[in-house]
């Protein structure tokens, strides 16, 4: 059975930092992308970022100045990092996973999907 779960959601104070998990389990990062959405109050999700199963990163449009992409292939764990969050932030984030590569990952074709976890950024 595969599952994603993201961890590391919560209260974020504006300009604060941010680091949040997504473990994978019955697939692996050798064979699988691994991407970022976002999805805020009142608007469509977004994609962010994603690493491709051989290391390769990609991020949208202004994300790349804000956030980082990266895993860890011996906890088959993916981690998203920023160190200046906003309000505008302020979303529910979601992994999901598909084989091997991220091309056009942000307008879908995502095979597994995390359930997702809320940050909030908020003096």
């Amino acid at each position: 059975q595969v599952q994603l779960v993201e961890s590391g959601g919560g209260l974020v104070q504006p300009g604060g930092s941010l680091r949040l998990s997504c473990a994978l389990s019955g697939i692996t990062l050798t064979h699988y992308a691994v991407a970022w959405f976002r999805q805020a109050p009142g608007k469509e999700r977004e994609g962010v970022s994603c690493v491709a199963n051989d290391g390769t990163t990609y991020y949208e449009g202004s994300m790349k100045a804000q956030f980082t992409i990266s895993r860890e292939s011996a906890k088959n764990t993916v981690y998203l990092q920023s160190s200046s969050m906003k309000p505008e932030d302020t979303a529910v984030y979601y992994c999901a996973a598909r084989p091997f590569e991220c091309s056009g990952y942000a307008l879908g074709g995502m095979d597994y999907w995390g359930k997702g976890t809320l940050v909030t950024v908020s003096s």
